[in-house]
This record gives structure tokens, C-alpha cells and sequence, in this order.
């Protein structure tokens, strides 16, 4: 692999004198379309939440009028809005993060693989401590293929190899 044209020590580099850069393996390219389908399907799952919006506003009626509160119908249905939006602007902050993240990553930042470790082993904390839907499993599952694959050989040489060119 290291006899490769795109690697920092094949001999166009010493002709040209600077560093080849190094061709992004498939494990590499594999792992940056597995967390882009984990941030897809996440954002999906939030957006669909909207769809529960009624069934939300229910059980929170519910449950205030069981505990004795005050709230009116009109105040739980602002509340379940205003946590709505803020809950799908935090997705989205998140996710952006996380595109940011994964396009590091495919570039050959070792720092990012690390950053996307972390997140996707909090996820699957998260996911294990409480309820989730089909797509959050499937969301951890696509990150946790992402993890994998950014850790293989070719993804530990790739990211080697650029860690030099820098």
C-alpha cells in the first residue's frame, strides 16, 4: 500500500519535493457515507416526531389534568410547540456538527474519527438507556458501521499517511 502513487514516500514526492497526497481507501469513503446515513436518518426521526404532535399534546393534557395543574389547552399546545421547534434546532445544530465531522474525517482528520467515536458510543449509551424508534436504531446502527470502518487497516494507513502530509 505504501508502494502506492498517492502515498507521501512514493518517489513522485521526492521529484517534486512535496508529499503525494494519499488515496482515501473504501473503508474510509465506507465510513463517511455510514455516519451521512446515520445524520440523514436521525434528522428523519426528528422531523417525523412532528407527526406525533397531537398524540404529544394528548398525553400532556393528560398528564397535567391527573396532577392537578392549570395549564389551559392553549398553553400545552404552545409548550408542546415551542419544545418542538427547539428540539428540531437542536437536531439540526447537531447534525450540522456531525456533517462537519464526518467531511473531516474522509479528509484524513484523525481528531474527527475520534470526535465521531465519541458521539456514536454516547448514541449507543443513549439508545440503550431509553426508548427509541426503528430509524434511531438504524441511525446508531449506520454510525456504529462508520466507527468500524474508520478503524480498519486501510482507514488506520489513510489516516497516517495524511496525519505526515500535514
Amino acid at each position: 500500500m505504501t508502494d502506492s502513487a498517492n502515498y507521501p514516500n512514493h518517489p513522485d514526492s521526492a521529484t517534486t519535493g512535496h508529499p503525494v497526497a494519499a488515496e482515501r481507501p473504501s473503508t474510509v469513503e465506507g465510513a463517511f457515507w455510514a455516519f451521512i446515513a446515520s445524520t440523514v436518518l436521525g434528522l428523519v426521526g426528528g422531523v417525523l416526531i412532528f407527526a406525533s404532535r397531537d398524540a404529544i399534546a394528548a398525553a400532556l393534557r393528560d398528564s397535567t389534568r391527573r396532577s392537578g395543574g392549570t395549564l389551559t389547552d392553549a398553553q400545552i399546545d404552545q409548550a408542546v410547540n415551542i419544545t418542538m421547534i427547539v428540539a428540531l434546532v437542536i437536531a439540526v445544530i447537531i447534525a450540522a456538527l456531525y456533517l462537519l465531522f464526518a467531511f473531516k474525517l474522509r479528509a484524513g482528520r484523525n481528531w474527527a474519527r475520534i470526535v465521531l467515536t465519541v458521539i456514536t458510543a454516547l448514541q449507543l449509551i443513549s439508545l440503550l438507556a431509553g426508548q427509541s424508534t426503528v430509524l434511531g436504531y438504524v441511525s446508531v446502527a449506520a454510525a456504529v458501521v462508520g466507527v468500524i470502518l474508520s478503524f480498519l487497516t486501510p482507514s488506520n494507513a489513510y489516516f497516517a499517511a495524511a496525519a505526515r502530509i500535514r
